[in-house]
């Protein structure tokens, strides 16, 4: 067999690895969410189907399955059904790019699918187009609601990937490379990224909350509103298509933060006193980060009420935008100026910043949930005068 062959199959067999692995997480990560949340409500949460409930995913797969698929009658029928399409495809595509572990630590194979030099800008690039599909299933839906719920979103994780994006700049020029490899090398050497970006950090979390339409930013498909948003005419697997793209994104967003910003891949290195080689494990670690974060997302979904979109819009563009601007300024200004110094002094700058922010946090408010003041002329009383 060629060599080009093997390589292209064993690529294609770990896609598909990936794939099944990321489908299985979702389908269970709703059932254990909503586990979780019946904990945290003081409710028993499903319980029913199966064991313990552990064949609710599969209760509710079939049922999304034989669901009647109802289309409208004006929808543009191939958008309407590439618009799912085109968010869970780019949703699994991106998280291909993130390493598990050293080269060769998957039974001889590096435990990724791809390696991009441009790691992080082609993971920002390939999460963007999850936009796409959902205003295409908007527009394509041949209703009102539906276009308004598709605009509302794509401004909303539009606005949200810009503070995104500058959250890391920090991050990329202390380290030097857009490779997660670098990055995960970086942080072994040098410790955690954390230690020095923490500021960075806490935006890129908030806006990973806003681009995976998460409480308290979950505007795009509202669940107490009687118009679900981009998500009104859709049904049946179109539906669950959808739904499998948030959870998707949610668990990439998770690696994302913990290959950033916590090690990656590489555990603690004080374990391996106790353990040699045990921060070297592959897969492992990477896991039990994830795991930290999703469970971080479903805490804060029982905990914090959601935003009204007015506020959601000027809480990224009048704090997290401007916010990861200084941060970037302040790490640049740092870098230039420190000269043989370590970095230290910077993370004490960032970690300054998180808790000014949170001691500030009632002047801060102001910014983002300051009501409108309406003129008396303007007001139309109900009686017509």
């Amino acid at each position: 067999m060629p060599d080009w062959l093997a390589t292209l199959l064993i690529s294609l067999l770990k896609a598909v690895l990936v794939v099944l692995g990321l489908l299985t997480t979702f389908a269970y990560m709703t059932l254990i969410e909503r586990r979780l949340l019946g904990r945290m409500q003081l409710r028993p949460g499903p319980n029913r189907v199966g064991p313990m409930g552990l064949l609710q995913p599969a209760a509710d797969a079939i049922k999304s399955i034989f669901k009647e698929d109802v289309t409208v009658t004006l929808a543009d029928k191939l958008v309407y059904t590439l618009a799912p399409i085109v968010a869970i495809g780019m949703a699994l595509t991106a998280f291909g790019g993130l390493p598990a572990g050293p080269a060769g630590s998957l039974f001889g194979e590096n435990p990724w699918v791809y390696n991009l030099d441009t790691g992080i800008l082609a993971l920002l690039a390939l999460t963007s187009m999850g936009v796409y599909g959902i205003f295409l299933g908007g527009w394509a839906s041949g209703s009102k609601y539906p276009i308004l719920g598709g605009l509302r979103s794509s401004a909303q994780m539009i606005s949200y990937e810009l503070g995104m994006g500058l959250s890391l700049l920090g991050l990329l020029m202390i380290v030097g490379t857009t490779s997660f490899h670098g990055i995960v090398g970086w942080q072994a050497q040098n410790g955690w990224m954390i230690l020095f970006q923490s500021l960075g950090f806490v935006l890129f979390l908030i806006s990973s909350f806003a681009e995976t339409n998460r409480t308290p930013f979950d505007l795009p498909e509202a669940e107490q509103e009687i118009v679900a948003g981009y998500l009104t005419e859709y049904s049946a697997i179109k539906w669950a298509l959808f739904q499998m793209a948030e959870y998707v994104n949610m668990i990439t967003a998770s690696a994302v933060m913990a290959t950033l910003f916590f090690g990656g891949w590489k555990g603690p290195q004080f374990l391996n006193a106790l353990i040699p080689g045990i921060s070297d494990w592959p897969l492992i670690w990477l896991i039990v980060k994830i795991a930290f974060f999703l469970f971080l997302f479903i805490w804060v979904r029982a905990t914090l009420p959601r935003l009204r979109y007015d506020q959601l819009m000027r809480f990224g563009w009048k704090l997290v935008l401007p916010l990861a601007l200084a941060n970037t300024v302040m790490t640049a200004a740092f870098l230039a100026f420190r000269g043989s110094g370590g970095l230290w002094f910077l993370g004490v700058l960032s970690l300054a910043g998180v808790l000014a922010l949170l001691v500030m946090s009632d002047r801060v408010r102001v910014l983002w949930n300051q009501p409108s003041i309406r003129p008396e002329g303007d007001i139309v009383r109900a009686g017509g005068d």
